[in-house]
């Protein structure tokens, strides 16, 4: 920058020089002009040279670049009569972008199965059959069109992670890859109901989820992916017969007895997070810009019964956006919840929103403490992502006017996030 001025400069002084013989040649008036010059030129002089100091000495500062708020919603399978209409589609992205939405998570992984067609699945013979829309389409495919035309990003999301149901082909056909616990059973009772859980420690399983994982960011214009508090393990799995032999090996002792013992909580932890970095930089390799999104419940919990070391996962620098998940009822549990050291940490590196309930099928929930929860999150620099869409104002417990009315309270203004390229 300051060799361009001062080649700027002497060409400006050339000029001076020129122009002050031409004026020579001029008449009086001119003379007396020239005159002038020649007196100034001496002030012209310093000026110059105290510029050129300034700039050598000017350290440019680039400006900070706003974190983006995240205002997202999940799309689950309870979604899916939404999901395979085109129509329908259009008409949620649409009142989405009305509503100053900015990002879509819509459901890839759910139950042992995949939501797209899917080569990997089919190859390892766990799915006979193929989701698609109404009219034979893709429906992810259609999603990530329509909402891109909008303005919306779309983060596919893994929302089982390692779990399956007991029912599943995956579970049928490839037992070995499932983890246990130290009684030999091999399934536990979570939201989803009995499932089971992958070994997130069998380098079979961790290609395989790898290659599902590869094959959506490929596959599909999508931008990022995202996993969430099932990316996981309880802390009473692990007990199975490869990672008792690889535990053995590497610490010369068996696996204590006590599940929540805290030298074998951190080696699985540990070697969770391995296979993240792995996954982290498999997916940059093939898609840089590719936004890597994870959506735990609070560390402790996560930490300590679930074996996600997901503020290491932040630290390694291996995380581009995060999404805590606190469903709680209580303003005042809620506030506490988002109020903690890792979720104040977490956001002055990334862009970090809280997952707000909206409620379920069985079970809705008030407008009134939606709204009281996200401005709880907004007070504090954070965005949101609600679970989930049909919930926003489907299954409420107000008409639906009242709570697309309230919804249209909570971003007044748009939020648009850069597309990944």
């Amino acid at each position: 920058m300051v060799s361009k001025f001062n080649h700027q400069n002497e060409q400006w002084h050339v000029w001076v020089v020129n122009a002050s013989f031409k004026f020579m040649k001029s008449s009086f008036i001119v003379q007396s002009w020239q005159r002038l010059l020649k007196s100034l030129f001496p002030i012209l002089i310093l000026i110059s040279f105290f510029t050129v100091l300034l700039v050598d000495s000017f350290t440019p500062t680039i400006a900070q670049i706003p974190r983006q708020e995240i205002r997202g919603v999940w799309m689950t399978n309870n979604d899916f009569d939404t999901l395979k209409s085109r129509d329908k589609v259009q008409d949620a992205v649409s009142q989405l972008r009305r509503l100053n939405f900015n990002t879509i998570y819509p459901v890839v992984w759910n139950s042992g199965y995949v939501m797209y067609p899917s080569a990997i699945a089919q190859g390892a013979g766990i799915q006979p059959f193929v989701y698609k829309g109404s009219d034979g389409h893709d429906i992810l495919a259609d999603l990530i069109n329509q909402a891109h035309r909008k303005g919306l990003l779309v983060i596919p999301w893994f929302e089982f992670g390692f779990m399956a149901p007991p029912t599943s082909e995956l579970a049928i056909n490839y037992p070995h890859w499932f983890t246990q616990k130290r009684d030999g059973s091999q399934t536990s009772i979570s939201a989803a109901g009995e499932v089971m859980w992958l070994n997130p420690f069998h380098p079979k399983v961790q290609q395989f989820i790898t290659n599902l994982v590869l094959e959506t960011v490929t596959q599909y214009d999508a931008d990022g992916i995202q996993f969430d508090d099932h990316m996981s393990l309880p802390h009473e799995f692990g007990y199975d017969q490869y990672t008792v032999a690889l535990y053995t090996k590497e610490t010369k002792n068996p696996p204590p007895t006590n599940s929540q013992d805290a030298a074998w909580v951190k080696w699985r932890a540990d070697k969770i997070t391995a296979f993240m970095v792995q996954i982290n930089q498999a997916v940059k390799q093939r898609k840089p810009q590719a936004i890597f999104s994870v959506s735990p419940n609070y560390y402790d919990f996560a930490y300590k019964f679930h074996l996600q070391d997901w503020l290491s996962w932040i630290r390694q620098n291996i995380v581009d956006e995060l999404i805590v998940q606190i469903y709680r009822p209580d303003l005042q549990s809620f506030v506490a919840n988002i109020s903690r050291q890792e979720i104040q940490e977490a956001q002055k590196i990334i862009p970090t929103g809280i997952g707000v309930m909206t409620g379920l099928r069985n079970n809705p929930v008030p407008m009134q403490q939606i709204k009281s929860q996200v401005r709880a999150a907004q007070e504090r620099g954070l965005g949101v992502t609600f679970f989930y869409y049909e919930s926003l104002w489907n299954n409420a417990l107000e008409p639906l006017n009242e709570r697309q009315a309230g919804f249209a309270t909570l971003f007044r203004s748009p939020a648009l996030r850069a597309k990944v390229e």
